[in-house]
């Protein structure tokens, strides 16, 4: 695919469309967006503009349709898979000015949102309406919710309420053409057709632009409590993840972190916590619902599975204080990472009984490639976030060696019955490991849906495939 460079002609003509005001050309100001939490990637655009509204949109991207101008859309820049870089230069369209909450609807329990809506103000709107917008992503004090959709974000509560493929009714798009379309109805039933809804959720902003979200939103619970169970090794721990599931209860939350990564925690965060020498992995386990007392007896439901599975000890948080030490200590897992090593973090996801063995065998591939690990994550849904950490690893087996052991992760992910992304997508980083989890026949599917949508391929090339 062969694109045109902004000429100074065009670049006029973004800048009329949004308004001096809305376009950035200047390369110090493009720093911002030339990345996002994607280890330390780089890539400038010519121009960013920040539309304010659909019809803005529309006419920017006939524009760049019609003289070929690749298009890179952008929400808050939280995201870990480089999908929001442009790889090819070109025009970001910066989503950020699109941030009105247009109705919040009590009656139909449903919110209607621009997608430059931060997803924890969402949350909060909703909670004052004494409802609950469950969608609770790690970084939900800054992502926005139109990236939340472009990645089919989840977090840790999918395991009781599903992703944010269950919460989006309705979405307003801008296709690559310019042509505005709703992809569906307000209803909670759909079977016009197509589902088009679904077919842009998870799109990593590669079939159109999302300019208009509706939401599902559901009653708020009014109480919830933690366990916080220790055991030896991280086997014992993921093994007692399945049973905790036969017992019949669904808790809101249920996390797997290993060792190190609450000890790189207590050093970040300078976070008090008596962690015994003989922990060597955590379940944070959280229950919610309206009845105290019956969370209370599932409680102890699961402490007795917990105990046929070697638990060492369980800390049972029932005051608001514990609750947000021990979910402030989860929440910091990533940014402990992060200022701890050069990093790379890989999203895996399986059948939750196979948590064992692919714990097992990602620190199996650790030591025969000389690579460390961490890992932490929602093993509720059988999600875990693989952090590989350079630590001693020299710089050329870390540029070339360490791809053949990302690539071995995710074929064991794969003969697991998982995939290689849970949450975080594709995007730029993970694309060639597409192949292991797809034959041609569905990758060829997958460019046809592309090709139909953005037949000239400008919107966010070089992305998924």
């Amino acid at each position: 695919m062969t694109f045109n460079i902004i000429s100074d002609q065009i670049l006029l003509r973004l800048t009329e469309i949004v308004g001096t005001g809305n376009a950035i050309s200047k390369r110090e100001h493009l720093e911002k967006y030339a990345h996002d939490e994607t280890e330390d990637l780089r890539f400038y655009p010519q121009i960013v503009v920040c539309p304010i509204n659909t019809d803005q949109v529309s006419r920017l991207m006939l524009l760049c349709n019609e003289n070929m101008i690749p298009v890179t859309p952008r929400g808050a820049g939280t995201g870990l898979s480089g999908g929001a870089l442009a790889v090819h230069g070109g025009l970001v369209i910066s989503m950020e000015k699109f941030n009105k909450f247009i109705e919040i609807d009590e009656r139909n329990l449903q919110a209607t949102v621009e997608p430059g809506v931060i997803t924890e103000e969402l949350m909060n709107a909703a909670a004052q309406k004494g409802l609950l917008f469950p969608v609770d992503p790690s970084s939900k004090g800054s992502c926005f919710i139109g990236g939340n959709v472009a990645h089919g974000s989840g977090g840790p509560r999918v395991v009781k309420y599903g992703t944010i493929r269950e919460y989006v009714l309705n979405l307003e798009v801008v296709l690559p053409t310019g042509e505005v379309i709703w992809t569906g109805a307000n209803t909670l039933k759909y079977a016009a057709g197509y589902n088009l809804t679904q077919l842009m959720i998870g799109s990593e902003g590669t079939l159109g632009i999302i300019t208009k979200i509706v939401l599902k939103l559901i009653p708020r619970v009014k109480d919830n409590l933690i366990m916080l169970a220790s055991f030896s090794t991280n086997e014992e721990a993921c093994a007692a993840v399945s049973s905790i599931f036969m017992t019949g209860v669904t808790p809101s939350t249920l996390e797997f972190m290993e060792r190190k990564s609450v000890e790189w925690v207590i050093k970040y965060d300078n976070f008090q916590f008596d962690l015994k020498p003989g922990a060597g992995a955590f379940l944070m386990i959280e229950l919610d619902g309206n009845d105290l007392d019956l969370l209370m007896t599932d409680a102890e439901k699961i402490n007795l599975v917990l105990e046929s599975h070697g638990c060492i000890e369980v800390l049972l948080a029932d005051t608001t204080a514990q609750k947000d030490a021990i979910w402030r200590m989860r929440r910091a897992m990533p940014l402990s990472v992060k200022s701890n090593s050069i990093y790379k973090e890989e999203d895996t996801v399986v059948p939750r009984a196979e948590l064992p063995k692919l714990i097992r065998g990602i620190k199996e591939i650790g030591l025969r490639f000389g690579f460390d690990s961490i890992c932490y994550g929602h093993a509720g849904d059988g999600n875990l976030h693989v952090n590989i950490i350079k630590g001693n690893m020299s710089d050329i087996d870390w540029n070339t060696r360490l791809k053949d052991g990302i690539r071995e992760i995710f074929e064991l992910t794969v003969s697991l019955g998982g995939t290689i992304s849970g949450e975080h997508g594709i995007g730029l980083v993970q694309r060639e490991f597409m192949s292991i989890k797809y034959s041609d026949v569905h990758l060829n599917l997958m460019r046809g849906i592309k090709s139909a949508f953005d037949p000239k391929g400008i919107l966010n090339p070089g992305k998924i495939f």
